[in-house]
């Protein structure tokens, strides 16, 4: 492709503190003579402090500092032309962390509102069925209720250059600056006790609170009260910050009202300023735990400190790739990687917006390159996380390249897994697992306990978007707001697919669309026969356009926001109930267990193999071929080791039946049960099959080896969401396993289990050394980039 580079092979770098720029230009010279053409980035704009991965983005306007800021980054771009190497560079255009109040967008919006010059930047309902979050945001960061956190004095008040602050440990949250006057004017009480009424420091102060008093409401949105309240707001902090800094008494002053607002532990009464004061902010306070049914922001899946941003709005899209676009147009970024496409209100938009970008900041006569068989017109390099199910494909009017390669990842490690072995293990697993195993089921039961249970918020919000549709028209007005609640989830609980890519601004459904909405309803039908079948027609017709005729242009753009709301849905319950809870429910080999994985598949036949590289190599050619990622559950020499299990089904059986029976009297009552259960024991199994040291271990790396496993059992099970969670973990069952892993692990000469489980690794090493050089040979021979996670040139048994 003329005039687009194209890596033929690239290497994944992951960016933290202890690996910047720097320690990356060390090695340059080392991927060049490895024959990487394109060095692979993770996020490199400024996150949060202290982030392992970067993306959780704080400001899109810096290079981040931790990783050498943009001088180490300019030195890495420079070495990297040297040796005539590309960079891809990760972009994160979904969302943004809120837990940290480097982020100046979230803290402008938690201080005026609705009212903030960001406020549209991310995805907040202001207009939330409950009263008390009218006009404001939940935040769920307390560590217990309210009411106790508060009287316990774990809430206090700060200030600094002219704003007041609430803060909650490392927590720290703006104050909205009209609400401060009543605190102010108990600062002009002790500053005119101690200087007198006609004090030039105290007429200043009390003109700086009329200002305050008279700022616009922060639930404003008209542009001339919004301009005047972010003027009049920064020039009241200024010159509070100016008379703090003159004057000693006020100075005093404040942080004495500061210490007597924030309250008296075992005094209940000296709080109810405090609690009014907080009462009055842009944000409420809660317990994170109990709260979650009510958040209305939009989040990254389910995760509380990452907030959903709206890049479809064009000053959302250009403050967010203001840096990547810059370092396009130096030539320092040769290529992207798009993070979670799924998660896009209009992903085919996005990208041809981002193709047009680029175009447009890169040097005339720069060249482009028409992708195969659309023939869009492309500038750069893109391609893109999306996690493509079974029978689902990248759809062909997206402005990229291919994606990351998960498709390529669960075909080539299907690949090495023995198809004739299926029935024996499965067979053998659900007698460990108690029943059949009914994947179908698994998957929507687990979808159904992630929209019940960690994304409820977003669930509600969208059901009462949805209640709102029902009254356009005398025939769906009848619907309750619950029955439209619970069909609407079943919907999504049913969904054969992560999304549908329907458009805001079209009247067309491709029939890709059409089939997977119609599976879904159709599914949902058949699963609810006590449900009015009405209510899931109207969900259809909704989801398909099909808009009755009498409704007002206002009445279709809010039906079609409403699709676009629902296909953003789709994906993060799919990713949550099938990668991140299903697949740490049912394991007959966990190798197959990946992200891109198809739940009940097991072995790939050759010339479905061949079939699919052909289809790759007419449409695709230039994705990445991926066979581990810093988003694997296992990295590809753990899964080579554990395929080799499908090649001596009757072996590992016994050795099963073995370790049960030595094991069983290491396993701990908790309730009444013995923990770890059968079913959690045979993945422990597995587990150790994928990492177990290549070489002897020494005593000390033994016990690193050994907390590793625990660590990971205990990951496990809070995914499992059957004995723990994340949100409800039980000390007493987590503590079983761990005191199980470890006894079993134990190297006492009593315990035989070592001894034989050594023997049988041993045995699995070099078939397990063969696929795993088979599969990268694979990678590097099969249509697509071939590329190359850090450190996986070497051997690597590493689990999420």
């Amino acid at each position: 492709m003329n005039g687009v580079r194209i890596p033929v092979a690239s290497y994944r770098l992951q960016f933290h503190r202890q690996f910047g720029f720097e320690q990356a230009r060390a090695i340059v010279d080392y991927l060049q003579r490895l024959g990487i053409t394109d060095v692979y980035a993770s996020p490199t704009l400024k996150s949060r402090s202290g982030s392992m991965h970067g993306y959780d983005v704080t400001d899109h306007s810096r290079v981040n500092p931790e990783l050498g800021g943009e001088e180490a980054f300019e030195q890495f771009s420079d070495a990297l032309r040297e040796h005539n190497l590309g960079l891809i560079v990760d972009v994160v255009p979904n969302h943004m962390e809120i837990d940290d109040d480097a982020n100046r967008w979230w803290q402008d919006v938690l201080e005026n509102g609705a009212s903030s010059v960001y406020a549209k930047f991310f995805d907040i309902d202001w207009r939330p069925p409950k009263r008390d979050l009218r006009n404001r945001v939940l935040l769920p960061v307390l560590g217990d209720q309210f009411g106790k956190i508060l009287e316990n004095g774990e809430i206090t008040l700060s200030y600094a250059n002219g704003g007041f602050f609430v803060n909650y440990y490392a927590h720290r949250f703006p104050v909205d600056p009209r609400t401060a006057t009543e605190l102010l004017d108990t600062v002009a009480e002790h500053v005119r006790f101690a200087l007198g009424p006609e004090d030039e420091s105290l007429i200043e102060l009390e003109s700086i609170v009329t200002s305050l008093r008279h700022l616009p409401d922060r639930t404003t949105t008209d542009p001339d009260e919004l301009a005047e309240r972010q003027r009049e707001k920064q020039v009241a902090k200024r010159r509070l910050a100016r008379l703090a800094e003159d004057s000693a008494v006020v100075r005093r002053s404040i942080e004495g009202v500061l210490v007597e607002w924030s309250g008296r532990q075992g005094e209940p009464e000296s709080f109810d300023r405090l609690e009014k004061l907080l009462r009055e902010q842009v944000y409420r306070l809660s317990h994170w735990r109990v709260a979650v049914d009510e958040i209305n922001y939009r989040r990254f899946f389910d995760i509380n400190d990452l907030a959903a941003i709206r890049v479809e709005d064009p000053h959302v899209f250009s403050a967010v790739h203001e840096v990547v676009l810059r370092l396009i147009s130096e030539g320092r970024v040769t290529g992207l990687r798009i993070d979670h496409p799924d998660g896009l209100y209009d992903p085919e938009s996005y990208f041809l917006t981002l193709q047009n970008e680029a175009r447009r900041v890169l040097p005339a006569g720069g060249g482009s390159a028409k992708l195969p068989i659309t023939g869009l017109d492309c500038v750069i390099y893109i391609a893109v996380e999306k996690i493509l199910g079974e029978h689902e494909s990248l759809p062909m009017n997206w402005a990229v390249h291919g994606t990351t390669g998960y498709e390529m990842l669960n075909l080539i490690n299907g690949l090495f897994v023995h198809g004739e072995s299926r029935d024996t293990l499965l067979q053998f697993y659900e007698q460990i697992y108690g029943q059949r195993v009914d994947f179908d089921d698994l998957v929507y039961q687990c979808k159904r306990i992630i929209l019940k249970v960690s994304m409820s918020s977003e669930m509600h919000v969208l059901a009462r978007q949805l209640d709102r549709l029902s009254e356009q028209h005398r025939w769906s007005r009848d619907f309750t707001m619950w029955s439209l609640h619970e069909a609407l989830r079943e919907v999504i609980a049913c969904f054969p697919v992560y999304r549908t890519y329907i458009q805001q601004d079209t009247s067309e459904v491709t029939d890709e669309d059409r089939r997977q909405v119609e599976t879904a309803v159709r599914i949902a039908r058949r699963r609810n026969p006590a449900t009015d079948r009405s209510v899931f027609d109207f969900i259809q017709s909704v989801l398909l356009l099909q808009e009755p005729e009498e409704l007002s242009d206002e009445q279709s753009r809010a039906r079609r926001d409403f699709v676009m709301k629902f296909q953003q849905l789709t994906g993060p319950v799919m990713a949550k109930g099938l990668e991140d809870t299903t697949f740490y429910r049912v394991y007959p080999l966990a190798s197959l267990n990946e992200v891109g994985g198809e739940p009940g598949s097991y072995s790939v036949p050759l010339a479905d193999f061949h079939k699919r590289n052909m289809v790759r190599c007419a449409r695709w050619p230039y994705g990445m071929s991926a066979t581990s990622t810093h988003d694997t559950k296992r990295s590809e020499d753990a899964r080579a080791w554990m395929n080799v299990l499908s090649e001596i089904p009757q072996q590992w059986i016994e050795r099963i039946e073995r370790w049960q029976q030595w094991n069983g009297g290491k396993k701990v009552q908790v309730d009444g049960v013995s923990v770890p259960d059968a079913n959690e024991e045979y993945l422990l199994y597995q587990t150790l099959v994928g990492t177990w040291p290549l070489e002897q271990a020494t005593d000390v790396q033994f016990l690193e080896y050994v907390e590793r496993i625990s660590q990971y059992m205990q990951k496990a099970l809070r995914e499992a969401k059957l004995h723990t969670s994340w949100v409800n973990p039980d000390s007493d069952y987590e503590n079983a396993v761990d005191r199980f892993v470890r006894a079993i692990l134990s190297r006492d000469s009593d315990n035989p289990f070592v001894g034989d489980f050594n023997e049988l690794r041993h045995w699995l090493d070099l078939p397990g050394m063969i696929n795993a050089l088979g599969q990268a040979l694979l990678k590097m021979t099969v249509p697509g980039v071939p590329d190359f996670y850090q450190g996986s040139e070497l051997w690597s048994f590493n689990l999420v």
